[in-house]
């Protein structure tokens, strides 16, 4: 079953209704960002996070110690390189590992590929700040493509719960990251994540149950 990571959660309450309806991890951004969030801040929502849900930290372009502190502090899982990080830089900074990657051609996936991390989050071109944009981009650029053979792809960029199902289809990831997909009027919105998840996995919650 594909995963699903909520990305750029600010508040207590959007973290609780994410890991209750079984979203698999969640994402905290520290770049420039509306959906910026402190070090201390992100501890504290953390408190929030069961062990079995991924910590994500989302950075562009960051300098090592700040990743470092973050990392430790909240602390993380994972942390996610939305900059133009080399992979010499990741492998040097050692930590649990997720590449970000604008795709808008063929080339931009062997491009990815390249990176030796954990995870490669595979997005369309970011237009107001570095990282996503809330647009899709061509998914059968990843069906079956031999460079992604074996990777743990997270797919971004567009998500919502009425298109979920296609990416799915077409794109087979491992897991898919939404932010702006589960948002009203430019903030998180309870229903819009339930509702997001229960099309990512095909379940429904009853009752407190997960049921098909």
């Amino acid at each position: 079953m594909t995963k699903v990571k909520i990305c750029g959660l600010m508040n207590k309450e959007h973290v609780n209704t994410a890991v209750q309806s079984g979203a698999d991890a969640i994402g905290f951004v520290f770049a420039k960002s509306k959906r910026q969030v402190s070090i201390e801040k992100a501890a504290q929502l953390a408190t929030a996070v069961p062990a079995s849900v991924l910590k994500i930290g989302v950075f562009v372009d960051a300098e090592p110690a700040f990743i470092v502190k973050a990392y430790q502090e909240v602390p993380l899982d994972y942390v996610q390189f939305h900059g133009h990080e080399t992979n010499e830089e990741i492998q040097r900074l050692g930590l649990p590992s997720i590449k970000a990657c604008s795709v808008k051609c063929e080339e931009d996936i062997e491009r990815a590929s390249t990176y030796d991390t954990d995870y490669l989050l595979l997005d369309a071109p970011g237009i107001e700040f570095a990282g996503g944009s809330g647009k899709t981009f061509n998914w059968n650029l990843l069906f079956n493509h031999p460079a992604l053979k074996e990777r743990k792809i997270i797919l971004a960029g567009g998500l919502n719960a009425s298109n979920v199902k296609q990416a799915i289809d077409i794109a087979n990831p491992y897991m898919l990251d939404v932010s702006s997909g589960v948002e009203k009027n430019g903030q998180k919105d309870h229903a819009l994540i339930k509702r997001f998840i229960e099309a990512a996995k095909g379940e429904c919650l009853v009752n407190g149950k997960r049921t098909k």
